[in-house]
């Protein structure tokens, strides 16, 4: 599968952050509720968190804990706002994320 192959050519690491305003990672392979993931970001700094949910491979997880309304930072920029709490390590997507641009 894809995701294992992506998984080899990106050293090991489970996910990566892209820039360090960042308060998601990407799951850099399918990873299982209770599963610690390396956590690599682009300067090189390295952690685990411990996802609490099953994530797929290309999905988003909180690096931190999150509030109703906080803003959903990717690539440096926010991408939108938790439609609900969420906990580090917690899967984040469009069930409970929205974008205020789609709601003008």
């Amino acid at each position: 599968m894809i995701e294992h192959e992506f998984a080899d050519l990106a050293g090991g690491k489970n996910a990566l952050v892209l820039d360090p305003k960042d308060n998601v990672a990407v799951a850099l392979t399918d990873l299982a509720a209770g599963d610690s993931c390396l956590v690599v970001e682009d300067s090189g700094k390295k952690y685990e968190v411990v996802v609490t949910e099953d994530i797929s491979f290309g999905h988003k997880f909180a690096l931190a804990d999150l509030k109703k309304d906080q803003g959903v930072f990717k690539y440096g920029e926010e991408i939108g706002r938790m439609k609900e709490p969420l906990v580090k390590g917690g899967w984040i997507h469009v069930h409970n994320m929205y974008c205020d641009k789609g709601m003008k």
